[in-house]
């Protein structure tokens, strides 16, 4: 009919297309189908799309960039493929391989976090906090705490590897899938644990692997149960820090020592698998023998010195020097260095031992009475003070103590910092010897002559001196500076001035002396009484010169009354005038 030019009547084509259309598949939008690869086509011998035959009255196309991860991809294969529109402006059918492995891999998460499901992933790439994991074609989170129970050191190590991975959480607005493959691992780990836990015996040695190294020790994986060996059992020697015997992942026998009822917390030893160095010691060594060793370690009260492999003693710092006062044992010794001891104490059961270097050196006590006898003067350091004196070092372990009250002769020493300093030397008088306790009375002031033999002929009582108010103390009184460095005391009611006031600090006022005590040192002195006195003597002269005057009007009323006469007016006359005199 065509050949001839004959046409359809409207009718008949109609129904013609209707029979046409019942042919194909009938396709909805944003649906999955299923379709074959029906041809490639290139541009510049480049693949740039793949088209698909799903049935449907047109081909679908397809970028081939959605096909790179199928390198077999051929004509003829079946594929999933996304509807996006069914036609374009091109008329053309618009499919997404791509987009139909997205429904099919949300369809299969979902499925797969529903039934609890093991699944396999591979590792993309890394990200922030953890790794980019590709499953079922969607990109997936993993964190980096979920990755394994330890602590993952080379995360690029882990990229392009496929594993094993359970879904622990979706969003489902986002499409945001977590991963974790951990959690495998420690479902697997407790098993073993229980099996492992169930069997430990202390004493048992295990294989283990070295999971992570602290200052205070090194935690050990014995296969799912993780023990601490405690840096003092991991060697007999002494260690500093744990990454000198062992490093991480390494894989080590250790004993056990101890665990807790519920065996949640082991304890481990490395050292214990070989034989304790005290052991080998030599049998013959007893206190009083001469050793040498180096110094491991150095404390506030002593240092540890290393005389055999695995083997300390402690040279206590009162064992280093003969001297008494404080020191520690950085003044003495360093790390690393050589020495030569003395045993003092050894204990092979308790496997301790005392040492001593002082005792390689003549005890300066021993012949002390010799040496430094009672009167004799030398010339000794200032090492500290006290409230009550001055600390002195005659020699290295010979110290002694000037009380305050031996300081100085004249002066009331309230501390030692007013008369010397630390780190001085200053001469001293041995006073007494306490050889027992080691100790040694000294005198400064003992090195002078004593001035208070000449000061008795100076400061008589009722002297008067200028003296300088130096401290007023409390209601008590006041300390005067009187000539020659001596001081006085004057009280209170000393210190009321002529005007009635009194006197205060750095006043220069005149002094009589109203007591001087040479054994005690002692001199009060008073400023009242220098005025009070001179007034007391001036009242008394006036009184002796109205006593002649009273006593002549006395005799003069007691006289009998007789008639006057004129010798008696010119008596009486010469009287008055003589009082008048007088007065």
């Amino acid at each position: 009919m065509y050949e001839k030019g004959t046409t359809l009547s409207e009718a008949a084509r109609k129904e013609q297309e209707a029979k046409y259309e019942e042919t194909l598949n009938s396709l909805k939008v944003n649906e999955v189908v299923i379709g074959k690869v029906v041809e490639f086509v290139k541009n510049d011998k480049t693949i740039r799309e793949v088209l698909v035959d799903v049935g449907y009255k047109s081909l679908g196309v397809v970028p081939y960039t959605e096909f790179r991860y199928n390198q077999d991809l051929k004509v003829g294969d079946e594929v999933e493929v996304y509807v996006i529109s069914q036609e374009d402006r091109s008329g053309a059918l618009v499919l997404s391989h791509r987009q139909a492995r997205l429904e099919r891999a949300w369809e299969r998460i979902n499925e797969a976090q529903e039934k609890d499901e093991v699944i396999l992933g591979f590792i993309k790439s890394r990200t922030k906090g953890g790794m980019i994991v590709d499953v079922f074609g969607v990109e997936a989170f993993l964190p980096g705490s979920q990755i394994d129970v330890r602590p993952i050191r080379d995360y690029d190590a882990l990229i392009d590897k496929t594993m094993e991975f359970k879904i622990v959480k979706i969003n489902q607005e986002q499409k945001n899938v977590v991963v974790s493959h951990k959690i495998l691992v420690e479902a697997e780990l407790e098993q073993q644990k229980r099996d492992i836990i169930s069997k430990l015996e202390k004493g048992q040695v295990l294989e283990g692997t070295v999971k992570n190294i602290l200052p205070f020790g090194v935690f050990v994986d014995l296969g799912g149960v993780d023990g601490l060996i405690h840096i003092t059992d991991l060697s007999w020697e002494r260690v500093s820090h744990p990454s000198e015997v062992v490093e991480l992942d390494q894989k080590i026998n250790v004993v056990i020592l101890d665990f807790d009822e519920n065996k949640t917390r082991i304890a481990l030893g490395l050292k214990q698998l070989t034989p304790n160095p005290w052991d080998n010691l030599d049998p013959n060594l007893k206190p009083g023998d001469v050793l040498k060793g180096k110094v491991e370690l150095i404390t506030d009260y002593g240092a540890f010195v290393e005389i055999a492999p695995g083997i300390e003693g402690l040279i206590h710092v009162s064992e280093m020097s003969w001297a008494q006062h404080l020191r520690s044992a950085q003044d003495f010794l360093k790390v690393g260095e050589e020495v030569e001891a003395v045993i003092l104490t050894l204990d092979r059961e308790e496997r301790k031992m005392s040492l001593g270097m002082k005792q390689l050196t003549p005890d300066p006590w021993a012949d002390i009475e010799e040496r430094y006898p009672v009167g004799s003067r030398h010339q000794a350091k200032v090492r500290n003070f006290t409230n009550f004196g001055v600390f002195v070092e005659i020699e290295e372990g010979v110290d002694g103590l000037i009380h305050l009250s031996d300081l100085s002769w004249t002066k009331k020493v309230k501390h030692p910092s007013e008369v010397t300093e630390i780190g001085a030397m200053i001469e001293v008088e041995v006073l007494e010897i306490d050889k027992e306790n080691r100790r040694l009375s000294l005198g400064h002031k003992q090195t002078e002559e004593n001035p208070w033999d000449a000061f008795e002929d100076t400061f008589t009582v009722g002297s008067i001196h200028e003296g300088v108010i130096t401290e007023i103390i409390d209601n008590k009184g006041a300390v005067v500076a009187l000539p020659y460095g001596i001081e006085g005391f004057a009280t209170q009611k000393h210190l009321v001035k002529e005007d009635g006031s009194k006197a205060q600090v750095d006043e220069k006022l005149p002094f009589k002396v109203l007591e001087f005590n040479k054994e005690k040192h002692r001199i009060i002195v008073s400023h009242s009484r220098t005025f009070e006195d001179k007034q007391r003597s001036e009242r008394a002269s006036e009184g002796a010169e109205r006593k002649p005057a009273r006593r002549a009007e006395e005799t003069a009323a007691q006289a009998p009354v007789e008639k006057a006469t004129l010798g008696d007016l010119g008596a009486l006359a010469a009287l008055r005038d003589q009082l008048d005199e007088n007065n």
